[in-house]
């Protein structure tokens, strides 16, 4: 069984699949994609957990390709705020997600700016931290999906909000988000416990 996997011609189970990375410790971005799964808020908050994210660390998640949770959390048309703030310390912790499969699905459900604010965020807080190696991966990232920007507004997961609130919050909002047309009041202030 082993070697039809090695050889192509028997598929990886995920089950089999979180094994190899759990038993030989490969990073979690080896995982198998999955653009139609969609996992319960609690799930996608023990993922993060699972995989290092301060604010989870209290919750045991199974482990989730970083770009899978990414997608599934963004694709939503509402978060709990918590989660959200999770996702640009993601793109910082994993750099080099797998962007061609993330960038198509992102870009067929017209999420591309929600994308592209949360990867800003984390090319932000990776200059302030210097870590340069994750600024220039994500740099062709933030190209691709400046060229892909909607003029549509929206909101970063949080479709259900009154009207009065959108335009609101779009009179507070950052510059950067403006910049995505979202309406959030998420910002690099709020991400401070990154560098803690």
């Amino acid at each position: 069984m082993l070697s039809h996997m090695e050889t192509g011609k028997r598929n990886v189970s995920p089950e089999v699949a979180r094994r190899v990375v759990d038993l030989f410790g490969v990073d979690a971005t080896a995982l198998p994609l999955d653009s139609v799964e969609k996992h319960s808020e609690e799930e996608l908050a023990a993922e993060l957990g699972a995989l290092g994210y301060p604010g989870f660390a209290h919750l045991a998640g199974r482990p989730r390709n970083p770009a899978e949770i990414l997608f599934d959390a963004l694709d939503r048309p509402d978060l709990d705020v918590r989660t959200t703030e999770g996702l640009p310390w993601l793109v910082l912790q994993y750099p080099h997600l797998d962007w061609a499969w993330l960038l198509r699905e992102v870009k067929l459900r017209n999420r591309q700016n929600r994308l592209g604010f949360v990867v800003s965020l984390a090319a932000n807080m990776a200059r302030r931290l210097h870590r340069e190696d994750v600024v220039q991966s994500l740099e062709p990232v933030l190209r691709e999906l400046e060229d892909a920007r909607l003029v549509k507004e929206d909101t970063l997961c949080q479709e259900s909000w009154p009207a009065s609130r959108k335009k609101h919050v779009r009179s507070v909002r950052s510059r950067l988000a403006a910049h995505w047309n979202l309406d959030t009041r998420l910002s690099e202030v709020d991400l401070a416990h990154y560098t803690a």
